[in-house]
């Protein structure tokens, strides 16, 4: 299992890739031909698809609706805790791995006791006053209650907050294993890198190169970048889980992007793209 986007078409995207990826690994002989069939199908349907649930050589695959949420304070988003782990020394968080490898969405497991309240709480959360979000979305969340009943936290993950014009706001939607990969990940924002609006892609590498030798990860949780002050921020996440699984992309969920296939037929049409030759 895996998060690999913040969009469902995005998360499609990766699925598509992982099949290309098993494909590319599948020895083109006359003995895996029907398994290379299946992953080529798999490919082409969401290449022009939304499809969020299917089965490729026996294995199910699902598009997963997971909700993140932070706990704020008066002073700001939540820090990472004491107990959090964070065993990488600065420099080597890229060797850590995604805090979702091996995890099984079970609604039967044992939890602690903090993560249990938690989950009670969780689970007759939706929005209910109207006009703090859209109708759709409201009611989309009330129905949630009823289809997938259980609800499932994820491990945490960590992002970067900032501070700007009073306010906490996420520095990127990216989230990473560990706090210190959070802190590295202060240097890649692109606009901080690019020297100017119009750099060409020659002076664009040169000032990337340049961030690389010159950025020192911070190794508190509380920094500044260019003068913004910056912190590390826990990112919590649960899923909802029905009779048949985890709750897929609800109807109201911001999902602009049409499968890539699709798209680029429909960027031919509108003439702002050229036909393949």
């Amino acid at each position: 299992m895996s998060l690999v986007g913040d969009q469902p078409q995005g998360t499609r995207d990766g699925l598509g890739s992982h099949f290309r990826r098993l494909l590319s690994e599948t020895p083109d002989t006359a003995e895996k031909a029907a398994e290379r069939k299946e992953y080529e199908t798999a490919i082409r349907l969401l290449d022009w698809e939304v499809v969020n649930d299917l089965t490729v050589n026996g294995r199910r695959y699902r598009i997963i609706r997971a909700q993140p949420f932070l706990r704020m304070g008066p002073d700001g988003p939540e820090p990472p805790r004491p107990t959090d782990p964070d065993s990488r020394p600065a420099g080597e968080s890229g060797t850590s791995g995604s805090q979702m490898e091996g995890f099984v969405i079970d609604p039967a497991a044992a939890t602690g006791f903090s993560d249990g309240l938690l989950r009670m709480e969780l689970v007759p959360a939706f929005y209910k006053k109207a006009g703090i979000v859209p109708d759709d979305v409201r009611e989309d969340s009330r129905r949630g209650l009823a289809t997938h009943p259980n609800v499932v936290l994820l491990p945490v993950g960590y992002t970067v907050g900032e501070y700007v014009g009073g306010r906490w706001r996420p520095r990127s939607f990216s989230t990473y294993p560990t706090p210190q990969a959070a802190r590295e990940s202060a240097r890649f924002r692109f606009s901080d890198i690019v020297p100017h609006e119009n750099a060409s892609i020659d002076e664009i590498r040169a000032a990337y190169a340049r961030a690389l030798e010159e950025f020192e990860p911070p190794r508190t949780n509380e920094f500044e970048v260019k003068g913004v002050r910056c912190r590390v921020t826990r990112v919590e996440s649960f899923v909802r889980v029905g009779p048949d699984g985890p709750e897929t992309p609800r109807p109201s969920d911001w999902d602009p992007e049409p499968p890539p296939e699709l798209h680029f037929q429909q960027l031919r049409e509108q003439g702002r793209m050229p036909d393949p030759e």
